[in-house]
């Protein structure tokens, strides 16, 4: 453990002006307030912030940020208060300790949802004050490093699942690759045991059998073809870690024998021009292995990551990575963010640089639970990615797998709103097609457009199934309202004497609910009966054991959402012009069905809502069954009717064989039944169609 006076010389080698008085106010209020509580290693507790201020020392960071590691467990784990750092070392510090510290003292249901709340406090500290990232994942650095004097198993493999899915990650996304990739491998350690101890003996046998010298003779080699050509370069050989190693056998289904390329070699050269000449040389001597070379300096990775990475075959007949870089590109590639103190530049360069922060704080405001939280967050941080471009020529990245909706909400969250169509590459295509790395993709919109409850089928972001989800749930809330007021309205005409506004009044008092809002709600999902609103808004109007009153008009579903409000159901595809009736269930919308459907005798348990098509409703889907004769141009015939008549086929299903002939389902888009009836009679006369019926 660091002493004090060595912690203090420590932050003055590299800021002779830091605040020496504050260091040493910190460290004495951490050593008293912790006082006697033990680590689980048997250490003194204080011994862990200080380890926590030493790794932060090592990246050079500001007196405030060091004070803060110091200060970090104080306010969770002691008696200290905010007030008292506050007083002791000033309003940042205070607001940087209380980014840090995790709410352990909140009442959650669940794990994930107490990693949940842990995780959105974090993140939204984070996006005002980057700093509270460096402290964090310093003090998860140093939890991992002591992890193994954590007896309880399962609480070990916990905290190393936590920090493979959230930390490690997020260590990457800053470019502090160090930080990942130690967090990586003592997860790994902890988690595939057996498959650490393998990997780690194979490399020992490795280098046993000469890999150590071949790493240092091959390193070698490469510098003195450098230096011949007039490249000054600083030439450094390494494996690649357990982890990395373990990670590509499982994508690429080979066995270590199979996986060539586990070393991996830096070339550091002065300036850009010595890259792409260096890039150059080594291709001109060692054959290049196609398909893995990989220009980070043209187009930087999300976190600012520059660096050249080519692979090629060796002398020694082995694949070798080699990346190239400037000497301030490999400090950005080593420390990330820290290296070049974006904080210093104020929360809007922090976003400028680290753009995904604001898609994350975003991710927070639309999740609903405590899993699609962690969901979308982990979809955000860890996947790997591929490069698109907008018409403009600006660069975005995405998830492997991402969609043309996915790229519209990464540039926009507006943009992605209003979505209609895309073009990628000058072609239109369908809003699932999945984007290949450098796509130019251009955006058709409208403002007429809104988020459809059917991308969420395809898209992969985080951002954009937060923002997707937050439509359809207020779309929801707002139809489910809208129908609860017009089954209101109806109840209402039930009552033997007139309301006025102070009833509605009352009656929210006696049924406990906050408003008039909440009360439409409840009665669309019926999670108040009609006989309690009534008695609610009239009391006594409803005798005990009577029948209510039966319901009076009919209520329209005209310009409701169907599958939000209301949901048409599968059995009978009601469509315009079919007599309707609704079931309503406790806590879901209205179930649409025909007058004759045969499920309607299921629906005991629900209430029966009278319902009528709206003025302006138009369209719905209805099922066709269809015996056609199984000869060359039948299908082509049956589209050819159905398309005359101005329908859309949905969906084809071949349900039978019979020899000459095929039963097909067809679902077709309609108006209304009339339309549908001059579809049905044009199929009949038709000569390839033995029957056509309406299901």
């Amino acid at each position: 453990m660091l002493r004090q006076y060595e912690l203090v010389e420590k932050v003055r080698g590299y800021d002779p002006d830091a605040d020496e008085a504050m260091l040493n106010r910190a460290y004495v209020f951490s050593m008293q307030k912790h006082g006697t509580q033990k680590r689980a290693s048997g250490d003194p507790y204080y011994s862990h912030p200080i380890e926590v201020a030493g790794i932060l020392t090592d990246l050079h960071l500001d007196d405030e940020t060091i004070v803060t590691a110091i200060l970090h467990d104080t306010i969770e784990d002691t008696v200290a208060t905010h007030e008292e750092v506050e007083k002791l070392f000033g309003p940042n510090v205070a607001r940087l300790v209380d980014g840090v510290t995790k709410l352990s003292k909140i009442e959650a249901q669940t794990e994930s949802q107490r990693a949940a709340e842990n995780l959105r406090k974090f993140l939204l500290a984070m996006s005002d004050d980057i700093r509270v990232l460096l402290v964090k994942l310093a003090d998860r650095l140093h939890n991992m490093r002591t992890l193994h004097h954590i007896k309880n198993d399962e609480k070990r493999r916990r905290i190393a699942r936590e920090t493979m899915d959230i930390y490690a990650p997020l260590a990457e996304r800053i470019g502090m690759y160090e930080f990942m990739t130690e967090m990586q491998t003592l997860a790994f350690k902890e988690l595939e045991p057996a498959a650490y101890e393998s990997i780690t003996k194979r490399l020992e046998q490795l280098r046993s059998g000469g890999g150590g010298d071949l790493i240092t003779r091959i390193g070698r080699g490469i510098n003195a073809h450098l230096e011949a050509n007039g490249i000054d370069a600083e030439v450094k050989g390494r494996e690649k870690h357990p982890y990395s190693i373990w990670r590509k056998m499982a994508e690429r289904h080979v066995s270590f024998e199979a996986l060539s390329d586990v070393m991996a070699f830096r070339c550091i050269v002065d300036s850009v021009e010595d890259c792409y000449r260096t890039l150059g040389l080594i291709h001109q001597r060692w054959p290049v292995v196609p398909g893995r070379f990989k220009d980070f300096i043209s187009t930087p990775k999300r976190n600012g990551y520059r660096s050249l990475h080519t692979t090629v075959i060796h002398d020694e007949r082995m694949r070798i990575e080699v990346q190239i870089r400037t000497r301030e590109m490999h400090a950005q590639a080593e420390f990330g963010l820290a290296a070049h103190w974006a904080y210093k530049e104020g929360k809007d360069a922090a976003h400028t640089q680290h753009p995904w922060i604001s898609d994350l704080v975003e991710i927070l405001d639309h999740a609903a639970t405590a899993e699609e939280l962690l969901e979308h967050t982990r979809m955000a941080m860890y996947q790997d990615r591929i490069f698109a471009f907008t018409p403009k020529g600006e660069l975005i990245q995405l998830p492997k797998g991402g969609t043309a909706v996915d790229f519209a909400y990464a540039v926009h969250t507006d943009l992605g709103d209003q979505t209609v169509g895309a073009k990628i590459n000058g072609r239109l295509v369908p809003l699932r097609t999945v984007l290949e790395n450098g796509d130019q993709v251009e955006i058709l919109v409208s403002k007429a457009q809104h988020p459809q409850p059917t991308w969420l089928g395809f898209v992969i972001t985080g951002k954009a199934r937060a923002n997707i989800r937050r439509w359809v749930k207020s779309k929801e809330r707002e139809e489910t309202i809208a129908l609860g007021r017009k089954i209101f309205d109806e109840i209402t005409q039930r009552l033997p004497d007139p309301l006025g506004w102070e009833a509605i009044a009352e009656a929210l008092k006696r049924l406990h609910l906050p408003d008039d809002n909440a009360l439409m709600e409840a009665i669309a999902t019926k999670r108040i009966d009609d006989v309690a609103v009534m008695e609610a808004l009239l009391p006594g109007s409803t005798r005990t054991g009577s029948k209510p009153p039966p319901q009076r008009t009919a209520i329209s579903v005209k310009g409701l959402t169907p599958g939000v409000a209301f949901q048409l159901a599968e059995c009978c595809h009601p469509i315009p012009g079919d007599r309707i009736v609704g079931l309503r269930r406790e806590g879901v919308g209205i179930e649409v069905h025909t007058i004759n459907c045969d499920s309607l005798a299921d629906g005991q348990d629900a209430d029966w809502v009278d319902l009528h098509w709206g003025d302006e409703t138009d369209g719905g889907t209805a099922r066709l069954c269809l015996v056609i004769a199984n000869q060359p141009g039948s299908l082509a015939a049956v589209a050819g009717i159905i398309g005359r008549d101005a329908a859309n086929i949905v969906s084809m299903e071949q349900t039978a064989r019979d020899g000459v002939f095929h039963t097909f389902m067809f679902d077709v888009e309609v108006h209304d039944v009339e339309h549908l009836m001059r579809i049905l009679a044009a199929l009949r006369v038709s000569d390839v169609v033995s029957s056509a019926e309406r299901l």
